[in-house]
């Protein structure tokens, strides 16, 4: 598979949560309260477009330095945190539920600290080109929880 085909998963996943982030980002994240420290929308494109080449550089350290059967815990646990960034993009943007959103990031960034944990035995930099991703969704957890408070209905 090598370095391309994991990038190309990494940014497969990126279009597609791009995808779901547009359906709402025009008409209804606008009119959401934000707080203070809510980036500029410009903000959200770069930084992710970095954070998915690290995650595909990191899952290809892994991959290439152990046979397949020695990755399913690694692996599965990369391609949880995947499925789920995706999933949150759909919960927020496209079914615009920021409380149910919240709770899936939190999942996922027990599945993103999961993988760090596991990479860490085959590929030290991998599991550390990894720590910026869970950074940056640590701010998103805490944004996603304000906007979320900010704008709960009832």
């Amino acid at each position: 598979m090598g370095i391309v085909g994991w990038l190309s998963v990494c940014y497969t996943i990126a279009g597609a949560g791009a995808a779901m982030t547009m359906s709402g980002l025009l008409s209804w994240y606008p009119s959401l309260q934000k707080p203070w420290f809510n980036p500029p929308n410009w903000v959200f494109g770069p930084v992710w477009m970095i954070l998915y080449t690290m995650m595909g550089v990191s899952a290809w350290l892994v991959w290439r330095e152990r046979k397949l059967n020695e990755l399913q815990t690694p692996m599965g646990w990369f391609t949880l945190q995947l499925a789920l960034n995706l999933a949150w993009s759909s919960l927020f943007f496209s079914y615009q539920n920021p409380g149910l959103a919240f709770v899936e990031i939190l999942l996922m960034w027990v599945a993103i600290l999961a993988t760090i944990i596991s990479f860490w035995d085959v590929s030290r930099l991998a599991s550390i080109l990894l720590v910026p991703y869970l950074g940056w969704v640590t701010f998103a957890s805490l944004l996603n929880f304000a906007i979320w408070r900010l704008n709960e209905v009832g």
